[in-house]
């Protein structure tokens, strides 16, 4: 059996949609010395600090806080709100609908932090310079960091693509991935939304997760015969759900999640949970 996306190895960029910002990376400023011209402005503790790029590699993420604040008001064209995330243990701001599915992604790949709005970029292109907040910086669980901005593809102008080239060139500098992400990857989003509602520790008094992998064996096993096998087979569908956030159980997260959906032993361990 080959899966398209295997649900417990697969990285975030099986998930999104590529996105190039082609030629319009040649628009901007990048003669020598570029990354001590450029800058990044952080909220550290009560005040704003600013390094040159070169120099943002050693900023201290977890002490800092999001430079923009979240704003709520009526018939404003955005969603904001606050995500909770199971590996982080706390609630994370996001601006837009779109922006908390990157947040869920994130939560079932096990990053082990999150910073939203983390800098302010001032950067140079062929007609002046110009500042760009990107959305979010994560700390992977190795320690790296990936920097994120978020926008649906028929919604970036020409000043939008310019501005995700010089955060992908300031994040290279730093030694970080970059991704716009544009949209998600066929049924990506719809499965993990759903196993997203048994992501959080899950009492089992019966054994139940005990049972099925057991009776998962070397799979692989329709969803319904997996959680038929067990002694209460109603529960048993939750806990199945909770393997599979988790990573002790896979499915393709290239298909549509359902009864016929095949299930298999995990290969990975996302590390929280």
């Amino acid at each position: 059996m080959k899966a398209k996306i295997r649900s417990d190895s697969c990285g975030l960029e099986q998930l999104i949609a590529a996105y190039d910002e082609g030629r319009i990376r040649d628009r901007l400023v990048l003669g020598d010395g570029w990354p001590r011209r450029w800058s990044g402005t952080w909220l550290v503790g009560e005040g704003e600090v600013s390094w040159p790029v070169r120099d943002m590699g050693s900023v201290p993420v977890s002490s800092s806080k999001p430079v923009r604040q979240f704003t709520w008001r009526a018939r404003q064209g955005h969603r904001p709100g606050l995500q909770f995330m199971v590996c982080t243990g706390r609630h994370h701001g996001f601006e837009s609908l779109e922006e908390q599915r990157l947040l869920l992604a994130l939560d079932f790949l096990g990053v082990s932090d999150v910073l939203p709005q983390p800098f302010c970029l001032d950067f140079e292109h062929r007609q002046g310079r110009s500042q760009h907040i990107p959305d979010f910086l994560a700390v992977l669980p190795d320690g790296s960091l990936w920097l994120f901005d978020v926008r649906p593809g028929n919604l970036i102008k020409e000043s939008d693509a310019l501005k995700f080239a010089a955060a992908r060139e300031a994040a290279s500098a730093c030694g970080w991935h970059y991704s716009v992400v544009t949209e998600w990857r066929p049924h990506v989003h719809s499965v993990l939304d759903h196993l997203s509602s048994q992501r959080r520790p899950l009492k089992d008094p019966l054994g139940l997760q005990q049972q099925v992998e057991g009776a998962v064996g070397s799979g692989p096993v329709t969803f319904t015969e997996l959680a038929a096998s067990t002694s209460l087979p109603v529960v048993a569908r939750a806990h199945v759900t909770h393997m599979l956030w988790h990573r002790r159980l896979a499915t393709d997260l290239g298909c549509p999640l359902g009864d016929r959906s095949l299930v298999w032993p995990g290969s990975a361990a996302m590390g929280c949970g």
